[in-house]
């Protein structure tokens, strides 16, 4: 019985011991994505995001609209993608992708909101998001921010105001 204890052990150890390293660091790495996250938001939590698409802004003087955008490609951990399989037989909700998901569209509002800082802009209207499966296992999506950046008087008084 001893015998084959062992033998379990120097077969399967490597793969456990990979599997648990794997877990720690990509959870470590996720807490630490939405950590800065939250810090970036609140950043540039000034220009005001909408998703209305008719929108009619009291433009500075000479002041048009740009298109702003932001990218970004994210992928899940493979700990994550195996908890995911297992919840799928059963027919749970895939928490581990709706994080991925989340993950992928805040960074890339994030991403959109600091090109439209660089420009100048304060307001961004007509936000869309595009969100896509790159490879056929579901672990890694690409999502797209983008919508027209302008520089809105009232906005912009409101944030001096307050």
């Amino acid at each position: 019985m001893n015998n084959s204890m062992t033998q379990f052990l120097i077969n399967y150890a490597p793969l456990i011991i990979l599997f648990v390293v794997g877990w720690f660091f990509g959870s470590r790495h996720e807490r630490q994505h939405l950590a800065q996250l939250s810090i970036a938001e609140q950043t540039l939590g000034h220009i005001v995001v909408s998703s209305e698409r008719f929108y009619y802004p009291k433009l500075a003087a000479d002041s048009k609209g740009e298109l702003v955008l932001g990218s970004v490609v994210i992928a899940q951990d493979y700990f994550k993608m195996i908890i995911a399989r297992v919840l799928s037989l059963f027919g749970k909700n895939l928490t581990t992708y709706e994080t991925l998901l989340d993950r992928a569209r805040r960074e890339a509002i994030v991403r959109m909101r600091t090109q439209a800082q660089a420009k100048g802009y304060n307001h961004i209207y007509g936000l869309r998001l595009e969100v896509t499966s790159i490879n056929q296992l579901g672990s890694m999506v690409e999502a797209i921010a983008y919508g027209t950046a302008v520089v809105d008087i009232d906005t912009a008084t409101d944030h001096l105001n307050s």
